[in-house]
């Protein structure tokens, strides 16, 4: 398969955005920045001299010099204990796309939904042909949502992927002039009803082509978003719920954002992203590694039997390794009891006129490993 070029691939994205300038979306969060602060100059010359340090045009004399230490060498880093690694056991069937079918098609069913910001659903959600994949109903479907040739040579044997890019997000009709987010999710319980148990160790692992960073919005904060739907037994906690406070099955979507920071002449700062992960134990947002190169990504999420989420990344197609983990966590304090799905965001500025970075997927999968169920040997009876 031959390579295709950035700016062709750009040229197309574009060609897209024409014809699908009258379609609408909806919203996420802002990201947060964290920098390492490095001493100045004028920091390190106000630092006082240790406190053995002869004077400037002093003379120790040989007897009274202290002998020097001996230099430590630095310690070899730790092996990242091991965690449930995405990928591990064996393929859910029926679960997962390729894109290769050359009659995949997207169903657009406009106007799209916009529940979360409106409080309508604008039934009946935009689906694929193959019945894997739907609107999502809180906030509506991504603008575009085609089935394209891969924009760089990615998987062995992988010909084609799935472009997804947003103008219009929010609510039909109307421009917010703030961020705001679409979703792409995949019917995972047509095949698995309520969701895979924890006890069976469930992973989802998929690809993602991240275009030249000239072609990405130019907004600081979250851009993509790969996510999974998750049950536990906890206080519910959803604004429309209709049992909010109470103790019973609570919805919840841990998973990572790829946030943008765009270049600051100013600051003399370059294009440059990073992975966000949602979430800590507290709810609260983690930065997790830099980006330093476009191209393909291999992002994992695997769910262990006590109930931990385990977040992965790494550049390339490769399989994923334990150099690949970024983090463990309990999001919001909870314990995972089930993977129910997982799914995609596109976010952008929504203004009506700027169109979100273009997002090629390709090949997501879940894996699981079935649990070990103990017999017991009944003891023979004795006469």
């Amino acid at each position: 398969m031959q390579k295709r070029s950035c700016a062709g691939f750009f040229g197309m994205c574009l060609g897209l955005a024409a014809t699908a300038a009258g379609i609408t979306a909806a919203a996420a969060d802002e990201a947060p920045s964290a920098a390492t602060a490095t001493p100045t100059t004028a920091e390190r010359q106000a630092d006082p001299p240790p406190a053995n340090t002869p004077k400037s045009g002093t003379t120790v004399p040989a007897t009274s010099r202290q002998t020097p230490r001996p230099v430590a060498k630095a310690a070899a880093p730790q092996p990242k204990k091991p965690v449930l690694l995405p990928g591990t056991g064996s393929l859910v069937k029926g679960v997962g796309d390729d894109f290769e079918d050359e009659n995949w098609r997207w169903n657009y069913n406009h106007p799209k939904s916009s529940e979360e910001q409106d409080k309508r659903m604008r039934s009946p959600l935009g689906r694929s042909a193959n019945g894997r994949w739907f609107e999502g109903p809180k906030r509506g479907t991504p603008d575009v949502v085609k089935r394209i040739e891969l924009p760089a040579p990615g998987l062995e044997g992988s010909n084609y992927g799935l472009l997804i890019a947003s103008l219009n997000a929010g609510v039909p009709g109307r421009i917010s002039y703030q961020m705001q987010q679409d979703d792409l999710i995949y019917n995972m319980q047509k095949v698995t009803g309520r969701g895979i148990s924890v006890a069976d160790s469930p992973s989802v692992v998929t690809r993602v082509y991240m275009p030249p960073f000239e072609q990405w919005e130019r907004r600081p904060g979250p851009t993509f978003g790969f996510r999974a739907g998750c049950y536990t037994h906890a206080i519910i906690t959803g604004e429309d719920h209709p049992d909010k406070g109470r103790f019973g099955l609570e919805e919840y979507w841990p998973g990572m954002f790829v946030c943008f920071e765009p270049a600051n002449a100013k600051k003399k700062t370059e294009n440059s992203a990073y992975i966000r992960v949602r979430g800590g134990r507290n709810g609260g947002e983690i930065r997790g590694p830099k980006i330093a190169e476009t191209g393909w990504w291999t992002l994992g999420l695997s769910f262990s039997p006590d109930g931990m989420v385990h977040y992965f990344a790494s550049p390339g197609v490769e399989d994923l390794t334990m150099e690949d983990h970024i983090t463990s966590q309990y999001p919001y304090g909870y314990r995972t009891e089930h993977l129910k799905t997982f799914f995609y965001n596109v976010c952008t500025h929504d203004d009506g006129k700027t169109w979100s970075t273009p997002w090629v997927i390709d090949d997501p999968k879940v894996y699981f490993i079935k649990r070990q169920v103990a017999t017991t040997t009944k003891a023979p009876s004795q006469r």
